[in-house]
């Protein structure tokens, strides 16, 4: 639904009566029915990120200092030290970096020390908020590409509807309770270190929600000063979190849930204030706006273009179950909210649980374009449908610098609330061709030791400290930035190392089959032959902290430091038990002090597939692949075959990764310091099988 306004020298959109609803365009008039419950798809996405042996070197670049949503949040997830949202730098030869705090500030960053350039917050207020709802307040900056000679720069902030009445909105959604303005702004001298200069409003959208506003307005960076897009800016509009229950998204007379493209300078829309770009795909449609470049969005939280191809793509956050990446053109249709992902969405499910359901078999008269890169929520067994995951992607960039040869051609974008960093190969993300592989890549600090995000953002994080709020950012060069609300620092990626690929030494132990080189928990369950280790009958639980019910340590050959563990493993039991498992221990010290290597068919249990700690305590999970609530890496071993086992510990750094099969990529990893040294050994919990061609190389203790 449209709702008008009229104001004194301006021109608004007339109310659309009963008698014009046939004007509103809706593009998904043939809407598939969902198919029965039972066939209600509950794991959209089953693969999990592989683990990449690849890792990335972020080194400290700047921190912001803390400030205060307005009013004072009661929502944890608004307590951060400063809500920064990106990095870019301006388009100016300065090298000055700019940051946007939802907060308020417009920070520019010189020498790696910020300061205020622009307090928007102050120019705004007593409307200005953002108390509420998490993309509220600052939101973005983007600068036009003749910045340093025009001085011009355009910002988005959310204002209180209640108190804006004397500003009404250009477009709105029923009972709107915030707007979401876009602010042109014109500094007198482009050079100076703050702002002065004059401002115009652009175009004020109001939304009937408190999330899901303006996300990111941007130009395309890889226009020329020609190109019929040079100097249009685009505008990701969100469905204000009403999407779910309607059919805004798809309601070309609505901006809602839309991709926006306008031209800044122009004046031919309905307000006079901007222009609508001739080849825009919709423009001359009857009841459509001509602003609109693409439709069927829920959050496009970020968008990018790839500086080699000139492709855009933008990260999606999903509702029920699927976070994605979308290659976008010019008129294309994503679904939302009749598709989520590539499935169907079912608005009136009488369960929560039944959202997502296969694409009907004649879904091309439909015409939506479906993600290139996705993955899914994966929660945990029993959870409440209608709460939050915590899970929600935060798009990237395609990498194009220079600095960092390893990383040319991939897309780098993560998960904003858990911190993971994620890749695809740009090449590999083609339309109508699948999924591309999603690849999560090691993170090392400055000094090389490995670190995951949540380890450097937690410190000093009010709030949620295990949140990350992870969000990206890049230079002129093309170099990349990870960007944490959570303690308002940014680090630059300075280099890129491989994870666990350090010297483990040179001394080699083989021919370790015999019976007196091992030490088994339960003698009577094992049989040894010339070559093999076999547990022949299945483990049984034992008193004291959980750990492996049946195990055998290695006594032959010195106690390791550093050590690389090969080994041929087998499965005994059947197949179709589901939970089948075996195990290689490393580090070992006791019966109560050791690491080991979970490898199972299953990994949807929480035991399974895993790296696992025991000390003098019920093991830990320590695997940087479990997502703290149902599952682990993809299945190790799927039949009853002899299968190539890999696990190396490097104790100075605490790294350990485990291959399987010869991948270049560890199926897991992990990083603990706790054991320095310890033995080797192999067993299962419940399980039988065996081992042969045991091979120990590293470094005596």
């Amino acid at each position: 639904m449209l709702i008008p306004h009229r104001r004194a020298g301006g021109v608004r959109r007339l109310a659309l009566t009963a008698g014009l609803a046939a004007l509103v365009l809706v593009l998904s008039t043939l809407v598939a029915t969902p198919a029965q419950a039972a066939d209600a798809v509950y794991d959209p996405v089953p693969e999990m990120p592989i683990q990449s042996r690849l890792g990335l070197v972020l080194s400290e670049y700047t921190s912001l200092p803390q400030s205060q949503p307005t009013p004072a949040p009661t929502d944890q997830r608004l307590m951060r030290t400063a809500r920064i949202n990106t990095i870019m730098e301006l388009p100016d030869g300065s090298g000055r970096r700019a940051v946007p705090d939802l907060n308020g500030n417009l920070y520019l960053v010189e020498s790696g020390v910020p300061h205020v350039y622009l307090d928007v917050a102050a120019t705004f207020a007593p409307r200005f908020f953002s108390g509420r709802g998490l993309g509220q307040g600052f939101g973005y900056v983007a600068f036009h590409p003749e910045f340093g000679a025009n001085g011009r720069f355009y910002t988005i902030h959310t204002e209180l509807a209640s108190a804006a009445t004397s500003t009404p909105p250009d477009y709105a959604q029923p009972n709107a309770i915030y707007h979401g303005v876009i602010t042109e702004w014109t500094a007198t001298d482009p050079r100076a270190a703050t702002f002065a200069g004059s401002r115009r409003e652009v175009l004020r959208i109001g939304f009937g929600g408190q999330v899901h506003g303006i996300q990111e307005i941007n130009f395309n960076p890889t226009a020329k000063r020609h190109d019929a897009d040079y100097g249009l800016l685009y505008l990701a509009v969100g469905d204000g979190g009403q999407g779910a229950r309607n059919t805004d998204p798809q309601n070309l007379g609505l901006p809602h849930g839309k991709l926006l493209r306008i031209d800044p300078r122009g004046a031919n829309s309905a307000n006079g204030r901007y222009g609508i770009p001739p080849r825009n795909p919709f423009v001359g449609k009857t009841g459509a706006l001509g602003e609109i470049y693409a439709v069927g969005f829920r959050d496009p939280h970020r968008f990018s273009w790839d500086r080699a191809t000139g492709r855009m793509y933008l990260g999606h956050i999903g509702e029920h179950a699927v976070e994605a990446i979308y290659e976008v053109r010019a008129g294309d249709n994503f679904g939302w909210s009749e598709r989520e992902g590539s499935f169907v969405f079912d608005k009136a499910a009488t369960n929560p649980c039944d959202r997502l359901f296969p694409l009907p078999a004649d879904d091309n008269r439909y015409g939506y374009t479906y993600p290139v890169a996705a993955y899914d929520h994966d929660p945990a067994a029993g959870w409440n449908c209608t709460d939050d995951v915590g899970v929600a992607v935060a798009g990237g960039f395609v990498y194009r610098g220079r600095a960092l040869p390893a990383l040319r051609g991939k897309y780098v974008f993560g998960d904003l609330v858990d911190g993971r960093v994620l890749y695809t190969e740009a090449n590999e993300m083609r339309r109508g061709r699948g999924l591309a592989p999603i690849h999560q890549l090691a993170l090392f600090d400055a000094a090389g030791g490995p670190v995951r995000m949540r380890d450097l953002s937690r410190p000093g994080a009010p709030g949620d400290p295990n949140r990350v709020d992870l969000r990206f950012g890049t230079d002129a060069a093309g170099e990349l930035y990870l960007v944490a609300k959570a303690n308002g620092k940014i680090w630059k990626v300075t280099g890129t190392r491989e994870f666990a690929t350090g010297d483990v030494g040179h001394t080699t132990l083989r021919r370790t089959a015999g019976a007196s080189n091992w030490a088994p928990v339960t003698p009577a369950k094992w049989q040894f032959t010339h070559d093999e280790v076999i547990l022949a009958e299945a483990g049984e639980s034992r008193p004291g902290p959980r750990r492996p019910f049946e195990y055998a340590v290695l006594t032959a050959g010195p106690t390791w430091s550093s050590v690389q563990v090969d080994a041929r493993v087998r499965l005994d039991t059947p197949v179709e038990v589901t939970n089948r498992d075996v195990i290689i221990v490393f580090g070992w010290r006791s019966d109560t002090e050791f690491y080991y290597a979970h490898l199972s068919t299953d990994n949807t249990i929480y035991p399974h597939n895993g790296i696992f700690k025991v000390d003098n305590a019920d093991r830990e999970r320590i695997d940087h692949q479990w997502n703290g609530r149902s599952r682990g890496a993809n299945p190790a071993i799927t039949d009853a075959k002899w299968h190539n086992v890999r696990v190396v510990h490097l104790p100075a750094t605490g790294e350990i990764a485990v291959y399987v099969d010869g991948h270049k990529d560890p199926l897991l990893t992990a990083n603990d310091t706790t054991f320095g040294s310890g033995r080797v050994g192999f067993g299962s919990f419940d399980n039988v099988g065996r081992l042969r061609n045991l091979t120990v190389t590293g470094t005596p203790a």
